[in-house]
């Protein structure tokens, strides 16, 4: 029997286990041509959707960009004081704020530019003279940008001569901080005279300070709108990282779960590393405030590179690069408690690297699987992208290049709020053409290669359940047997490509005449089944066939049509169990043998099944 379920595109899904259903077949039969078409894309509208989602993508991108700047600032009135501030580096980082206010001016270097510090265990101390403020108002020192910084003390004079110190900064509990932030605050007596001065303390990372004062309402709106954007991204995430899971259950890839480690990983690294964390999920953990940046940060590269690995199916192509990528994520993996052993300046250029070299590795890792075949690695590439800009910004400010700034501190949470929706997106897309594969590939089993329709052990299970459900219930069905009479004259006349097609139509016509409860078969290599479920006129079906076998097919010369015949027989409700499958079978075979030596006979319907 040839082999053409490839070139007609048929493939009925099957499932022999439930109640009888005709196969569903994916290519559509065209009734004018009596053939089948291929089908379009199974959804027509996923370009559309695509377009929309990249098109709402690239506005939200765009109204973000443009108003995160004042959102961030929250008004207008708020100064930036860095510039206006001296420094000194205590290289000990023992010298106490009496010995400090009594260092010559000379001592203290202007901040002319923003710059990063490179402590190593010496700390940074800023004056600051701060511009006249309105006395009505409660004042404060924002240290921007700063969530990750290990101590930050601001010492202004108090009226007794002495000094009032207020902290804040990771090593510290964000409850104990005199003012509990997601970044360092502190209050600025609006009648104080005098400099204040400003210890900060940060290792290994380098420090980049930002200053600016603001009043009591702009800390407030500045407040509210960092919690608003902040908290909805987090809200957002959530809902993608519950997407996901429920598309890893649903499809049981791989690559799913990797994608929820990925989006896990990226939230709690985007709490940490804006503040909010430590404000609102560990306030009382100073230890884990301090590492949870870094922490994150690395099992957030090294899940992206397991997610990688899933989706581009690196083993695929080559098992020692494989073995590489995969001992690549694992060091991320188990790398954070050395660094948090370490904690020293080379343990620290250690996570840069790996966090840069795994940018690049991501992105070389989807370019070449891209380009051995692999369609979605493609789409993968330019899904991460979003990230893969913006991540220079944080990385350049972790190794001292580039000061805070608001780049530094939001570009990676607003490239990845583009990110992970546009990665289910491409997940979803490849899971669904990846299952829509595997269930062709389990419905070629149980299909019949070059008509699509059921194959006997199927329609022989579904005829014992029609015989179970007569006895039991008083069910009704019928049996009919067609034979396509005059195949071998069509293969005579026009060929074996002829005969294959009209071996195709028939089974077309026939599942045309049929409800989609009833099962049509090919059982042999000219005949086919149809099995009938429920009360049926079969006399009358028998006609619809004849006929339906006479209507001119398009690919066969016009002279030659389909010339059936066929028997049939009801099983009646009183059936007893002395009937059976192969009983049944054998009868009809043997009836629709005996219609061949009456040419002028081609249907026959036995009075009962028994």
């Amino acid at each position: 029997m040839p082999e053409r379920i490839g070139d007609l595109g048929l493939h009925p899904t099957v499932s022999p286990s439930t109640a009888p259903v005709q196969p569903a077949i994916s290519n559509a039969y065209d009734p004018d041509m009596d053939c089948y078409k291929p089908s379009t894309d199974p959804t027509p509208g996923s370009a559309l959707q695509f377009r929309l989602l990249a098109g709402l993508t690239v506005l939200l991108l765009g109204l973000w960009l443009a108003f995160w700047p004042d959102l961030a600032r929250a008004a207008g009135g708020e100064t930036d004081v860095t510039l206006q501030a001296r420094h000194w580096t205590d290289p000990s980082g023992g010298v106490g704020i009496e010995e400090v206010a009594q260092r010559p001016a000379g001592d203290f270097e202007p901040m002319e530019e923003y710059r990063s510090f490179q402590l190593d265990g010496a700390a940074l101390w800023l004056r600051l003279e701060l511009p006249p403020r309105d006395s009505a108002r409660r004042w404060y020192l924002m240290l921007s940008a700063g969530a990750f910084t290990n101590l930050a003390t601001l010492y202004t004079a108090s009226p007794s001569g002495g000094w009032t110190a207020q902290q804040a900064g990771d090593h510290l509990p964000v409850s104990q901080w005199d003012h509990p932030d997601q970044t360092p605050v502190f209050l600025v007596d609006p009648q104080a005279t005098g400099p204040v001065w400003l210890r900060l303390e940060n290792h290994p990372a380098p420090l980049s300070p930002r200053l600016v004062l603001l009043d009591e309402r702009q800390l407030q709106d500045t407040r509210q709108w960092t919690f608003l954007m902040v908290g909805g991204y987090l809200g957002f995430g959530l809902l993608v990282l519950f997407l996901g899971w429920v598309h890893a259950r649903l499809y049981a890839d791989r690559a799913f779960v990797a994608y929820c480690c990925y989006v896990a990983s990226m939230l709690g690294f985007q709490a940490a590393f804006t503040g909010v964390g430590g404000l609102f999920f560990w306030p009382e953990h100073a230890a884990w405030n301090d590492a949870a940046p870094a922490v994150f940060m690395l099992w957030l590269t090294a899940s992206g590179i397991w997610f990688v690995r899933e989706v581009c199916v690196v083993s695929r192509h080559h098992r020692g690069v494989d073995r590489f990528v995969l001992a690549w994520s694992v060091f991320g993996l188990l790398f954070p408690a050395v660094y948090l052993l370490l904690l020293n300046r080379p343990a620290f250029i250690v996570l840069n690297l790996y966090g840069l070299l795994s940018v690049l590795l991501s992105f070389g890792l989807c370019i070449w699987t891209w380009r051995r075949g692999e369609t979605y690695a493609g789409w993968m590439a330019l899904g991460f992208l979003p990230v893969h800009l913006a991540y220079p910004f944080p990385a350049l400010r972790s190794a001292g290049v580039l000061p805070d700034s608001w780049a530094t501190q939001y570009a990676v949470l607003i490239g990845s709020a583009i990110e992970i929706p546009l990665l289910l997106y491409i997940l979803h897309r490849r899971a669904k053409d990846f299952s829509e594969n595997r269930a062709r590939l389990r419905a070629i089993e149980s299909t019949d290669p070059l008509t699509g329709l059921t194959i006997s052990p199927v329609l022989l299970l579904r005829l014992r359940d029609a015989l179970r459900r007569a006895r039991r219930y008083g069910h009704r069905f019928g049996l009919v047997l067609v034979e396509l009479s005059n195949h071998a004259t069509i293969v005579e006349r026009a060929g074996r490509e002829a005969g294959d097609r009209a071996l195709v139509v028939t089974a077309s016509r026939l599942s045309a005449v049929v409800r989609d409860v009833d099962t049509v078969c090919r059982i042999t290599e000219t005949r086919f089944a149809v099995l009938v479920e429920g009360p049926e006129d079969l006399k009358l079906l028998g006609q619809h066939i004849v006929a339906k076998g006479l209507e001119r097919v398009p690919q066969l010369p016009s002279d030659m049509a389909l010339r059936f015949r066929l028997v049939s027989a009801a099983m009646p409700a009183e059936a007893d169990g002395s009937v059976d499958d192969a009983r049944l079978m054998e009868r009809l075979h043997h009836a629709l043998d005996r219609l061949a030596d009456d040419p002028r006979k081609v249907v026959l319907h036995l009075p009962q099944a028994v």
